[in-house]
């Protein structure tokens, strides 16, 4: 039985001179034959998880390879976005497919959201703490 794992949350300047916390969960995404060890913004409120232009140029993705296309929602919704299929490894757990909105926004973070991040993993969010533990989904 896998454990869970805790993480603190990031410090982060709201450009206007004030700090905040954030839960970014450290991760490296891979496809086909590239890897990359970045971050995403856990966001329960996201739909989907969604992937900026340049991270997906770095996995080798090519844009105008893909035929899969995802209508994405906020402010977001008038840039296109196309599917991504990519393994992800948190910590010491196996690897998971996440399913990702590649869209061509540059100037939003990597966010993990409910399709399907918090379908792969469990996640406990200590505010207070600064922290958030996550596992895991346990097979029944």
């Amino acid at each position: 039985m896998i454990h869970a794992e805790r993480f603190a949350y990031r410090q982060i300047s709201d450009g206007f001179g004030g700090i905040n916390f954030f839960p970014y969960l450290p991760l490296t995404l891979s496809y086909r034959n590239h890897s990359i060890e970045t971050s995403g913004l856990l966001d329960t409120g996201a739909s989907v998880n969604v992937m900026p232009y340049q991270i997906g140029l770095q996995l080798g993705a090519r844009w105008e390879q893909q035929n899969t296309s995802v209508q994405l929602a906020g402010n977001l919704a008038n840039l296109p976005a196309y599917g991504l299929l990519i393994t992800a490894s948190v910590a010491q757990f196996p690897p998971v497919r996440l399913a990702f909105a590649w869209t061509r926004a540059e100037n939003v973070p990597l966010i993990l959201g409910q399709v399907n991040f918090f379908i792969e993993f469990d996640v406990c969010f200590f505010r207070t703490q600064k922290s958030f533990e996550i596992h895991p989904k346990q097979d029944i």
